[in-house]
């Protein structure tokens, strides 16, 4: 499998196309487990394809990218070869990014697993927070639900597996992890992700011109605002 080499030496894997319905392409990593450079990749490449009359939605997952388009105006097959050279040499645009600072109120009602993993970590409560609140995390995709953002950066000592068994109900504002990434509620809604505390910050208002508070690139910081047994 041919391979693009950058400036920096990281080197990005061609991606497997697979369909996806007669009107979409998935672009999907080769590679197991996620890759920051070539998260970034599919940036550019998303941003590049949105400038395409021919593409009619792009949606940019973890390591992956979907790329939506009208069957009867172009072929799958030649969407297919326009994709290929689009990985290849996409018009690298510099990402206009916002750091952004969420409070947490870390631990209590809100935050009911994390001592579990602070347990698991085998790590104070104090040094968890500690450790989870000095971290830059960075904005990888939004998905899943309205104004979720899957972010990176979690330090490796506190990953952990996701829940066995999803809570059917998990608050707007709660902050979460799951394996090696965190992220915060839109909306309330199930989730198979740890809870660890809560922010009364507003992650997604449909009101607002830029209904997501976050977009990929950006950059976030939790601060703990208080810490509650």
């Amino acid at each position: 499998m041919n391979a693009i080499h950058h400036a920096v030496g990281e080197s990005i894997l061609e991606p497997v196309i697979s369909y996806a319905g007669c009107g979409a392409l998935l672009l999907d990593s080769p590679e197991g487990e996620f890759n920051s450079a070539l998260q970034r990749h599919i940036w550019s490449v998303a941003r590049d394809l949105e400038r395409d009359v021919d593409v009619k939605g792009v949606v940019m997952g973890v390591n992956n990218l979907l790329v939506m388009f009208d069957p009867l105006m172009s072929s799958a097959g030649s969407m297919e070869r326009r994709l290929r050279q689009r990985w290849i040499d996409p018009k690298h645009d510099t990402l206009s990014s916002s750091c952004v600072e969420i409070p947490v109120v870390y631990g209590g009602a809100a935050g009911e697993d994390l001592t579990m993993l602070a347990q698991a970590a085998e790590l104070s409560i104090a040094d968890w927070v500690t450790l989870q609140s000095e971290a830059v995390y960075e904005v990888a995709c939004i998905g899943s639900m309205p104004g979720f953002a899957y972010l990176t950066g979690l330090p490796a000592k506190l990953t952990h597996p996701r829940r066995s068994t999803p809570r059917n109900r998990l608050d707007k504002g709660s902050v979460i992890i799951g394996a090696s990434q965190a992220g915060v509620m839109p909306c309330t809604a199930p989730s198979g992700w740890h809870v660890v505390g809560r922010t009364d910050v507003e992650m997604f208002n449909v009101l607002l011109t830029q209904p997501c508070l976050l977009k990929p690139g950006d950059t976030v910081r939790f601060v703990a605002r208080e810490v509650l047994a």
